[in-house]
């Protein structure tokens, strides 16, 4: 019996991993597992120690203002893996936290797991010294990221796939009954990805809602996270000709024919549903400017980084507007020739993701290695 100790601080990795250790405990049945984590890692039998719900801030602001809390969370998941012992540590995403845990767990002579790699090959690549002390094995789930590994020396890494595709390749294309429970019409979809945390919904719906009126031809359909509520969303949507679905998303996207996405995983979802989108980002001014330092690729979205093109349109900070959107999104409605560029390049991005069995690899590459 293997104790795996799993630390996730935000909800896109509580759902990966969760799916990990189901497959885990598929081949394993007897692991017990217990960490930092959400909902969906609790469904799947973790016990959480530390709720991701105090833990999923945003932007450089955001953290310096919780930094108290967030070094009392250090503390305590630091005591809770001394005093449980595990076989093994699984860290998912979160690098700015996980990064420095590990070099504790490291200390503790635990074999060290990186489910999700750190994106520093777009910006603190120095982090890399970091993962090849203390990072036993690196788990990536984008296609260039295993040779950037090779390329800077550190060959513990395995490319798993995507864990999105284990959500949605079943879904895509998928006929669902959401026109007749929202009681659409018949005008063309497009659907409005404002983001999952409250300060950027705030910020983006607000916007993208401002494009309405240019489009009285098409209906609207804001797609509202599980984790918040409704009534945080009216409050922004008020009046406006605008549906909302809550826990839907992928639903949303099987019916939709154009999107504005706040930038983040939303824009890989959107893309791999074959939706043709406009990508939008606007933060804190002061961590904007930080990260614009920092940040070394070209583009923000995974769409376009995947596909090494500008493939769908960026709006970045003070291009964000709504101006800007309707700018962007007009000839994705009205030009045909344009319309069907994106979709091929979707089709292609689609290709490169491949099919679903990432959380499967993953778990299967973890028993060989450490049972």
């Amino acid at each position: 019996m293997k104790k795996v100790y799993v630390v996730s601080g935000e909800s896109s990795g509580d759902l990966h991993a969760s799916n990990l250790i189901k497959h885990i405990k598929q081949l394993q049945p007897d692991t017990i597992f217990r960490g930092m984590g959400g909902d969906k890692l609790a469904e799947h039998g973790m016990e959480i120690v530390q709720h991701i719900k105090d833990t999923n801030f945003m932007g450089f602001v955001e953290v310096v203002k919780n930094l108290p809390s967030i070094f009392r969370i250090m503390k305590n998941i630091k005591k809770d893996i001394q005093e449980w012992k595990p076989d093994i540590v699984i860290l998912v995403d979160y690098p700015g936290f996980n990064l420095r845990l590990s070099k504790y767990v490291k200390s503790l002579d635990i074999p060290v797991i990186y489910f999700i790699s750190p994106q520093i090959w777009a910006w603190k690549k120095s982090r890399i010294h970091q993962i090849k002390k203390n990072i036993d094995l690196m788990l990536c789930i984008l296609p260039f990221e295993k040779d950037f590994y090779l390329k800077e020396g550190f060959t513990n890494v395995e490319y798993i796939g995507h864990p999105l595709m284990d959500e949605i390749s079943d879904l895509i294309g998928k006929p669902n009954q959401l026109k007749e429970e929202l009681h659409l019409n018949q005008k063309p979809i497009i659907a409005l990805l404002p983001g999952s945390r409250k300060q950027e919904i705030r910020v983006m719906l607000s916007e993208m809602l401002k494009v309405i009126p240019t489009f009285p031809n098409y209906q609207f359909i804001v797609a509202a996270v599980p984790h918040i509520s409704l009534d945080f969303y009216m409050k922004i949507i008020a009046d406006k000709n605008v549906k909302i679905i809550k826990g839907k998303t992928y639903e949303l996207l099987n019916i939709a024919d154009a999107a504005l996405v706040t930038s983040g995983t939303a824009t890989l979802e959107t893309g791999l549903f074959g939706v043709p989108m406009v990508v939008c980002y606007k933060g804190n001014i002061v961590s904007y400017y930080i990260a614009k330092q920092l940040i070394q690729v070209k583009y923000i979205s995974l769409v376009n980084l995947i596909l090494d093109k500008p493939s769908v349109k960026e709006l970045i900070q003070n291009e964000c507007h709504a101006d800007d959107m309707i700018t962007a999104l007009s000839p994705i409605l009205h030009d045909k020739y344009h319309r069907e560029s994106i979709k091929n390049d979707l089709k292609i991005l689609h290709e490169k993701i491949g099919d679903k069995g990432a959380s499967k690899n993953a778990a299967e590459i973890i028993i060989k290695k450490y049972w």
